[in-house]
């Protein structure tokens, strides 16, 4: 049976963030909220608890999964970001926006797009990811809240821990997130392609 912290989503408690990145560690899977929708998350070099994030959300493991990243500094450490690219990262992010990117050999191969060698990358603007990336010192691996045969994610904490409670380790409740998902970006062009429209604003890059 999970556990389920009550955690403040502007001044996140630090002992309950370093509960919960204990659980990490120990190879658990969390449910956590961001400044998009509710996610799944667990360590990055942790295989076996990527396989039952993907479980939880009814995917095989060729399924492309994000890491959700401290700040720019962290990203750049997981991904190729030649000038431009940094000058746009810098101006969309923090920020409910995945960018696709080509990675870095930081990213374990497994998580790669299997033909284009890309990963899904974000920074988002929400008190307790950021409070659980630095206490972690890494990247969450990570995936939007959205169960099998759903069109929205989960979003009320109290629906996420009754549906959940036997499949994943903890539910972080910091009241209810959106419905809306990430505007997905891909940078691995000369030009910002948007694959996916999203909560973030597109209207200052496309015409």
């Amino acid at each position: 049976m999970s556990q389920f912290f009550n955690i403040h989503p502007d001044n996140p408690q630090h002992r309950l963030i370093q509960q919960a990145v204990h659980i990490l560690k120990q190879g658990g899977v969390i449910v956590y909220p961001t400044d998009s929708c509710y996610a799944l998350g667990c360590q990055i070099g942790d295989k076996d608890a990527a396989v039952r994030l993907l479980s939880v959300r009814g995917l095989d493991a060729g399924h492309d999964l994000t890491l959700i990243c401290r700040d720019l500094s962290e990203l750049g450490h997981y991904a190729q970001v030649d000038n431009g690219q940094f000058r746009f990262l810098k101006a969309h992010t923090p920020g409910p926006y995945t960018f696709i990117l080509r990675g870095t050999r930081e990213v374990p191969k497994r998580l790669l797009h299997k033909k284009h060698d890309t990963i899904g990358l974000r920074v988002p603007e929400h008190g307790v990811v950021q409070a659980l990336l630095e206490e972690l010192g890494e990247p969450i691996l990570s995936s939007t809240l959205l169960l099998p045969g759903e069109d929205v994610p989960l979003t009320e904490p109290w629906e996420i821990r009754e549906r959940l409670e036997h499949q994943v380790d903890l539910v972080i409740d910091s009241g209810a997130c959106g419905l809306t998902p990430t505007t997905v970006v891909d940078l691995t062009t000369g030009t910002p392609v948007v694959l996916r429209y999203g909560k973030g604003d597109t209207s200052d890059f496309e015409d």
